[in-house]
């Protein structure tokens, strides 16, 4: 079986269209790249509803299949909100989830049913016979009759005529794991390692990840009239690219959508970001060689090709990789050579609150005013030190008035144990103090009770919500000491979204937004740094980082912020592409010591986070491998030897 010639359909029963300049050469999928994702969530919405609408006209039912996840529950809010605000109807309409766990009680808090009832069916009009979701509770002995009924409810139906699909890490489509056949039916399945690992998260702990789960089939899925793959973030892009620019097989389960002739991938800046055309744009069409970035995206692309450094290119190298056109435009390769190594090295600097003194021409950060007031946001109460924790002490050593804020308490991803740890110690310290002793007794065996009794996904109790929170808020206290931070210049935001107890965290509100405004007001900050990696599995750093931008954007009429510099770190998930940096802050052996030292103050997340993600390791190896990593690439470019680097790229609103 051959893939799909690229059919794009034109038909306007279709919203959302591949790109015009998606290339048909590399892509085996049509794709469309939005650098808005809020734009797709609302175009993908729109679709359905046309698809309603128009099977409603011809007195039809409009068969949806949904699956669940992060990526699309934007897209259920503004189907919710439509029914509510525009009177939207989804009495025409027949449901049929991809996927539940097995064995999984509707009601667990991990379940398909739970997560589809909370985000969407409990919210609109839907009748319940016509909601169909994989059975987590069925008999062992029946789950193969099942997933035949299953699909043959599905084919009563007519087929599914729009299908919503996510991608897993190793390229799954529903829980269709590599090894998958194309032809593969609905069936009960066993989960790989990656997507145990990758769900650990949801379910407080890998050990407690069910083994199993019930998945339509690849063959099904490929019978929809129409598939939507959607993908968001960094974590997504190298699977991306492999199933959309390689080559159909069983290991890529997503790549099977090649053989679909009305398919379209939804993408996102990020998990676009390997694809060749955004790679390398140069090679596919006419660019626009004004645009400095894109110059130096295009010779440090050339540099890892050809394996050399940016002062050692030929025109030859020019002319051999497709790269012609910015030969002629810039008149000869030592010119360009010239010109972007002293751009790359003017990145590099000693002094991330800029150089008291000094000529700035060249630097990325002014000299004046000095000392800055710098205001630095960490996600969680770890992040500052993890991502950046050379700078920071740079900061405080070079005379700056640093302030930390810490966006959220972080206190789900305390282990029990340390509770029970910390408890003996505030027991045994009271006893020897003769503190209210039955107060000590009481506390100590309600505390000990509740965790005693907790299952995997339990809510802790606010008595140990709080108990969490103040062993992270210690641990943050005693990384700013170490550093040099004064107490009265640490603030912890307890943002309201985190404030669950559970992974699963509200949405971004009014507050949230307000009590990043109000400390920007209070400190009028001359720089600010915040979290840029947006691949934690929780999604934490991208809402982080969402109200600090809406906070920014609100006070961009002040004074004081249009002379304000907006940083943005990466080093807990993944490290800054090197052509987009800005600033690159060199760190000696002994600072990269200091900053893991820095790192271990965080005791709860020490040996073992209990949310790792995709990176077994701990973080302070993840973030003095990813440093090291840039400083050799840096030396492979022709920069002098450092032994790591933190890499920055720069915020501009407006």
């Amino acid at each position: 079986m051959k893939p799909a010639d690229n059919q794009v359909n034109l038909n306007s029963d279709f919203i959302i269209l591949p790109d015009i300049n998606f290339n048909r050469q590399n892509e085996k999928i049509p794709t469309r790249i939005f650098s808005d994702y809020k734009e797709a969530e609302k175009l993908i919405a729109l679709e359905i509803v046309q698809l309603i609408k128009k099977k409603k006209k011809e007195n039809k039912l409009a068969v949806l299949g949904l699956a669940t996840g992060s990526t699309p529950t934007k897209i259920y809010k503004e189907l919710v909100r439509m029914h509510k605000e525009e009177g939207l109807s989804f009495e025409n309409v027949v449901s049929f989830n991809l996927d539940e766990y097995y064995p999984m009680q509707p009601d667990a808090l991990q379940s398909y049913v739970r997560f589809m009832r909370e985000h969407l069916f409990d919210h609109i009009d839907i009748k319940p016979e016509n909601v169909h979701i994989p059975d987590g509770c069925i008999p062992k002995n029946k789950i193969l009759e099942y997933c035949r009924d299953y699909e043959a409810k599905i084919e009563s139906f007519g087929g599914i005529d729009l299908q919503i699909l996510g991608i897993g890490r190793n390229g799954h489509i529903g829980f269709n794991e590599p090894g998958s056949a194309i032809d593969s039916p609905t069936r009960s399945i066993t989960l790989a390692y990656t997507t145990l690992k990758d769900a650990a998260s949801d379910f407080y702990g890998e050990n407690n990840v069910p083994q199993r789960a019930i998945t339509i089939g690849v063959a099904t899925i490929l019978k929809a009239k129409r598939i939507l793959l959607l993908a968001l973030g960094e974590g997504k892009s190298k699977i991306i690219k492999q199933a959309i620019e390689g080559e159909v097989s069983s290991l890529i389960p997503a790549s099977f959508l090649q053989m679909h002739t009305n398919t379209i991938a939804i993408l996102d800046n990020a998990s676009s970001a390997d694809l060749k055309r955004v790679e390398a744009p140069w090679l596919f069409e006419s660019c626009d060689w004004t645009n400095d970035k894109l110059v130096r995206k295009a010779v440090l692309w050339l540099c890892q090709k050809v394996e050399k450094p940016i002062l050692k290119l030929t025109e030859k190298d020019y002319n051999e990789n497709g790269m012609i056109d910015l030969l002629v435009e810039e008149e000869s390769a030592s010119k360009i050579n010239i010109k972007i190594f002293n751009d790359l090295q003017h990145t590099i600097t000693g002094w991330p609150g800029g150089k008291p003194g000094a000529d700035d021409t060249n630097r990325p950060e002014r000299a004046d005013p000095y000392p800055k007031r710098v205001l630095i946001f960490s996600p969680h109460p770890d992040d500052d030190v993890i991502s950046m924790g050379g700078t920071f002490m740079r900061l405080v050593d070079q005379g700056h008035e640093v302030y930390t804020a810490y966006q959220t308490s972080g206190c789900i991803a305390v282990h029990d144990d340390d509770v029970l740890r910390y408890l003996d110690f505030v027991k045994d310290f009271g006893y020897e103090y003769d503190i209210n002793k039955k107060f000590l007794d009481d506390f100590y065996k309600n505390i000990k009770e509740s965790l005693h009794h907790k299952t995997p996904g339990d809510t802790d109790t606010k008595e140990v919500q709080l108990m969490k929170t103040i062993v992270r808020r210690g641990e943050a206290k005693a990384a700013c000491r170490f550093v040099g931070v004064k107490p009265e210049n640490v603030f912890f935001l307890d943002m309201p979204f985190y404030d669950t107890g559970a992974v699963v965290k509200k949405e971004l509100s009014e507050k949230d937004v307000e009590i990043i405004v109000e400390l920007l007001k209070k400190l009028k900050p001359h720089q600010i740094y915040a979290a840029g990696d947006l691949s934690d599995p929780h999604g934490t750093h991208r809402v982080c980082q969402d109200a600090i931008f809406k906070a920014v954007q609100r006070l961009k009429n002040e004074t004081w912020i249009k002379d304000c510099y907006i940083w943005l770190y990466r080093g807990a998930w993944q490290e800054w592409n090197i052509a987009d940096v800005d600033m690159a802050v060199p760190l000696s052996p002994d600072e990269l010591s200091k900053k893991r030292k820095a790192i271990f103050k965080h005791q709860s997340q020490k040996d073992k986070a209990l949310f790792p993600g995709f990176d077994d390791r701990e973080f302070w190896q993840r973030a003095e491998e990813r440093n090291r990593k840039t400083a050799l690439l840096y030396n492979q470019l022709g920069m002098a030897e450092y032994e790591a680097f933190e890499a920055f790229v720069r915020y501009k609103s407006f």
